[in-house]
């Protein structure tokens, strides 16, 4: 049993650091941020339908639902375009550090929607995650549009986050997560259609590793990572879930420091400021999951 659960541990782990290696191969792929949104979920959603057809999964669901996946869909891609964009104007350290803030994004978005009040111990964190990012916006003023760009791809993770807890309750996590990356990549293609890319030869036109990252993002970093953490959310607490999730920042800055030394090079202020916003997104993930088992 310990040896079970211990297993489950590492395997988390892997999965984070799996989530962490994404805005890695955001910076290896050479193609803008929308092309690569677009065949990232297109080749996802067809890895999740194959799972799907094999473990024999009704597909069944009511229109008001499927309005709601085509909600989170639309979200959720315009949120990856916005974090892909963010690291190649910016790179992966000021990105990632931005995106921590998410959390705390969600406090407001919960508060508004569900009506929820403010804890004051939340109010007190966000505050000091401002306060972190406002180090990082002084510190690196050549990136402060990539900066506001991740801040607005945080929003959007918060708020597919908020809506998608609501619809866990009525519906399998595969069969949400297979809808909203399709009507995804149907809304992407939409507007590359409008602007014509998606009917030009050049846009199929990638370069040969290209194939290869957009193959691992797809298969390993998407479609794999997503159904074994559901799974996993069975067999681990979600104290343990949390607090692992919070470390997906620290890893992926550490790889891009390790693979991009250059690009990935930052002041003291930087990393000051970032100390500052994971130390307050772990310390609130601990409170908050302490509250819960009292």
């Amino acid at each position: 049993m310990q040896n079970a659960k211990l297993k489950s541990y590492l395997h988390l782990h892997l999965i984070v650091f799996i989530w962490g290696f994404t805005a890695i191969l955001g910076k290896l792929l050479s193609i803008d941020a929308i092309p690569l949104v677009w065949y990232r979920m297109l080749l996802a959603s067809v890895l999740i339908y194959i799972y799907i057809r094999l473990k024999k999964t009704s597909l069944k669901v009511s229109p008001r639902k499927l309005l709601n996946y085509i909600f989170g869909g639309v979200v959720i891609a315009v949120h990856w375009i916005t974090f892909f964009y963010a690291i190649k104007i910016a790179n992966i350290s000021v990105a990632l550090a931005t995106m921590s803030t998410g959390a705390f994004f969600a406090i407001f978005i919960e508060a508004i929607y569900k009506k929820n009040k403010i804890d004051v111990k939340e109010l007190i964190f966000g505050v000091l995650a401002i306060v972190g990012l406002y180090i990082i916006y002084r510190a690196e003023i050549s990136l402060q549009l990539g900066m506001l760009v991740a801040l607005l791809s945080s929003f959007l993770s918060a708020l597919f986050s908020v809506f998608n807890a609501d619809f866990i309750k009525q519906e399998s996590a595969v069969v949400i997560s297979f809808y909203e990356i399709l009507f995804g990549v149907l809304a992407v293609s939409v507007f590359l259609l409008y602007k014509g890319d998606i009917l030009t030869t050049s846009f199929y036109t990638l370069k040969p590793m290209d194939y290869l990252w957009l193959f691992i993002l797809s298969s390993v970093c998407t479609a794999y990572a997503f159904i074994v953490s559901v799974d996993l959310l069975k067999k681990l607490s979600a104290f343990t879930v949390m607090l692992t999730i919070n470390l997906e920042p620290i890893y992926a800055i550490i790889l891009a420091v390790l693979l991009f030394p250059e690009n990935e090079k930052m002041s003291s202020s930087f990393y000051i400021g970032a100390g500052v916003i994971l130390l307050t997104v772990i310390a609130n993930g601990i409170l908050k999951t302490q509250g819960k088992r009292q």
